[in-house]
């Protein structure tokens, strides 16, 4: 009998706002990485894989990590939430 093979289920709702962030990123001609290191100077010691992650659904978003992230996008968090 062959054996089952454990595949993680990775979620990709854990947040809404993570195709608003990318959009914003896009637009300000950012990549991941800029914007993590936007994100480390407005005080949120993030890598660009954990935007990775925001963008694309699979991690979830703190209310100061929202804050953090529209100062880094600079814009107001009413604009990341919609």
């Amino acid at each position: 009998m062959p054996s089952r093979r454990y595949k993680p289920v990775v979620r990709t709702n854990r947040n809404s706002i993570g195709k608003t962030v990318a959009k914003l990123r896009r637009a300000q001609d950012l990549t991941q990485e800029g914007l993590a290191g936007r994100c480390q100077i407005a005080g949120w010691p993030v890598s660009r894989d954990a935007i990775k992650r925001v963008e694309s659904g699979e991690r979830e978003v703190t209310d100061i990590e929202l804050r953090w992230l529209a100062a880094a996008l600079r814009v107001p968090p009413a604009v990341v939430l919609d």
